[in-house]
């Protein structure tokens, strides 16, 4: 662009650090200053570490479509898994089965979560479990989870699942049961490594394929009011 500087161009790439990194910031600033001053060599290794939690707090601003009958991607990440299941018990979402895609973060993704669609939040609900790797399938029932289901002013209900992972311990929410989030809308994260499983309505075909990444906030993983049938993929 005419005009855009190359500082304009690095501070465009540059994203804000979200709130709940701020401590964990402050803690590794401090040892680093710290250690500079007492063991050089030492203070350098953390000065490296703490610009890594400067990265995985990273928290970007997103551009999401608004049309109705989109559900986009709650999470950044590959998508690991495409599967009609009946929803867990715990989800109160009945015994229909439901396209749930999963969604595997590393720890070099973003780790803010979105909402997939606008609505008002009808249920959430911990689970403590187990930190079995959030890549395998079996994660979505024995790992420590927090869910969420939105229904939307139609009656349409979606979940979306955190999953701690192999590193994660902590999983965080910003929204609470009863309240209306819009679509994108940033609704909780999880530290420091995990995955995503969200629970289309019956009768919804996804709209991405397995090993695609996904833009939280930004990838469709559904259109309601498309007619197209599960997408065929290859990786090349």
């Amino acid at each position: 662009m005419a005009g855009h500087s190359l500082l304009e161009t690095i501070t465009d790439s540059l994203a804000p650090v979200h709130r709940d990194g701020h401590k964990f910031v402050a803690i590794g600033l401090a040892v680093t200053l710290l250690l500079l001053w007492l063991v050089p060599t030492l203070g350098w290794i953390a000065a490296i570490i703490t610009a890594w939690v400067i990265y995985f707090f990273r928290d970007p601003d997103r551009v999401t479509p608004l049309r109705d009958g989109l559900i986009v991607a709650p999470a950044d990440g590959k998508v690991s898994l495409i599967e009609k299941v009946r929803p867990p018990a715990e989800l109160e979402l009945g015994d229909d089965e439901r396209v749930r895609i999963s969604i595997f973060l590393s720890v070099f993704d973003v780790h803010i979560q979105r909402s997939p669609l606008a609505g008002r939040i009808i249920r959430s609900l911990y689970v403590p479990g187990a930190f079995l790797n959030a890549a395998l399938d079996k994660a979505s029932e024995e790992n420590e989870r927090r869910t969420i289901v939105v229904e939307t002013s139609a009656g349409l209900k979606v979940a979306v699942v955190q999953i701690a992972g192999l590193v994660a311990r902590r999983i965080v929410t910003f929204a609470d049961e009863g309240d209306n989030i819009g679509v994108g809308e940033r609704f909780g994260l999880i530290r420091f490594g995990s995955r995503v499983d969200t629970y289309l309505p019956p009768g919804a075909f996804p709209a991405v394929a397995v090993g695609q990444r996904a833009i939280g906030g930004e990838t469709v993983l559904s259109d309601l009011r498309s007619t197209e049938p599960e997408r065929e993929a290859r990786q090349h």
